[in-house]
């Protein structure tokens, strides 16, 4: 399967801008053949925005702009997976990514779940133990956002409950460079999956992105990898290599679960 990220420097408070700027690039990449589209984090309206604009921009999982991201997808033959603030039934206001699949069918809503200082804190509820994995196009999806990445424990669940992709829109700043250029592969290498970590790049506000979003295989190789500038990246998955790296490597068959009931302890 060919899949994309889209590394791009935020476009705050502007959610037809960014709406455009997703119609784009799903064409783009749908000329090039890419099946999946990975955006950043709070795409649709910027991330350092304050807890009032999150609000005041935040949608329910099928409103206006997930109608309109439905139709780019089909009109492309696309799927997309986007962030942006939902708006809950109750009126909780959460950090969420949505897998619109390229029929413009609502596959998969994920809300973050471990909320990073006083700016995700400030803005969002926290999501409740929802971790989903999706059949896509032969493929096991598991969904993370940003922070929720630099918690082994979550990318090992989603692992062991059979996600061979795991998708992370994220908006990793300065000077969290190491989560970019070593976490995110050390979560791929150990879980024997494939993960696209989707980051903004230049700034927003006081906030300075650090870029090198990536797409990183069981071996622990980049096989895509932006700068520190925006870009669309695109590669192939390969099954063969992962069964290659899962014979190799077999975490799994090795663990002994037993010894590791008292981690969840506080």
């Amino acid at each position: 399967m060919r899949i994309a990220l889209y590394q791009c420097s935020p476009l705050p408070l502007d959610v037809s801008g960014n709406l455009a700027r997703l119609r784009a690039q799903a064409t783009e990449a749908a000329k090039q053949g890419v099946a999946l589209l990975v955006f950043p984090e709070m795409f649709l309206s910027g991330y350092n925005i304050g807890a009032q604009a999150a609000r005041d921009l935040a949608q329910p999982s099928d409103g206006s702009a997930a109608r309109t991201i439905g139709d780019i997808a089909q009109e492309n033959g696309i799927a997309i997976l986007y962030g942006y603030p939902e708006l809950s039934a109750n009126g909780q206001v959460y950090n969420a990514v949505q897998l619109i699949d390229a029929h413009g069918a609502r596959r998969c809503n994920y809300r973050k779940t471990h909320l990073y200082g006083e700016l995700d804190k400030s803005m969002f509820s926290a999501g409740d133990e929802h971790f989903p994995v999706v059949e896509f196009d032969g493929w096991k999806l598991g969904f993370l956002i940003c922070y929720d990445v630099e918690f082994p424990e979550n990318t090992r669940r989603l692992a062991l409950a059979g996600a061979d992709l795991i998708l992370v829109p994220t908006a990793n700043m300065a000077p969290y460079d190491f989560v970019a250029q070593v976490t995110v592969r050390a979560r791929a290498f150990e879980n024997q999956c494939y993960l696209v970590y989707a980051n903004y790049c230049g700034n927003e506000g006081d906030i300075h992105y650090c870029g090198q979003s990536s797409i990183c295989a069981p071996d622990g190789q980049q096989v895509g990898l932006a700068g520190r500038d925006d870009a669309l990246v695109i590669a192939d998955l390969d099954r063969a290599l992962m069964n290659e790296s899962q014979a190799i490597n077999t975490y799994f068959k090795d663990r002994r679960p037993g010894f590791y009931k008292d981690l969840s302890k506080a």
